[in-house]
């Protein structure tokens, strides 16, 4: 049997859907009036202030609270990724990428991806591609497969890049 929450969580996701940003935020509000530790509308309100008003402090909040109200509900794991990511927080997203590795629910190829991002951004293409390599052996997906290789491509681009100019150079 559905609950009120559940119900009113569902047609707030609609509202997501449907771009109905202001509805679906206040039936979240609604929400967490009435369950303060419902982790799926901390994660959804959270994904709301980061992509809609890049309130990137309130978005964080909802992630944490979400994570901590249900550690294994994994939507907001990905999410508070991203904001630590967007920011350039890397210290703190090593330490979150390192908590989600021991979360059972997680897909640990998406941890070793996000640390191949993190790698590829600081000029580190080697160590990316290999970090890439690792999400490929740990994901059943071909689809995955195919995007992460895409990865390893492109860093192989990058370090035919650099070569050539430090060719031009000398």
């Amino acid at each position: 049997m559905t609950t009120k929450v559940e119900n009113l969580y569902l047609e707030a996701e609609n509202d997501i859907r449907n771009s109905n940003f202001q509805e679906a935020f206040e039936k979240y509000e609604t929400i967490l009036y009435e369950e303060p530790g419902y982790a799926p509308a901390h994660n959804s309100i959270g994904w709301i202030y980061k992509t809609q008003f890049e309130d990137y402090k309130s978005a964080e909040r909802h992630f944490i609270t979400a994570i901590k109200s249900d550690p294994l509900y994994p939507h907001p794991y990905f999410h508070l990724a991203s904001v630590y990511q967007d920011q350039e927080r890397i210290e703190e997203l090593h330490l979150h990428l390192e908590k989600c590795l021991k979360i059972v629910i997680l897909d640990k190829a998406w941890v070793y991806v996000r640390y191949g991002i993190v790698e590829e951004n600081k000029g580190n293409y080697t160590e990316a591609i290999k970090l890439y390599k690792k999400a490929i052996l740990l994901t059943m997906s071909n689809d995955k497969i195919r995007d992460y290789q895409s990865d390893i491509d492109r860093c192989r681009i990058k370090i035919d890049v650099l070569k050539e100019d430090q060719e031009e150079v000398q």
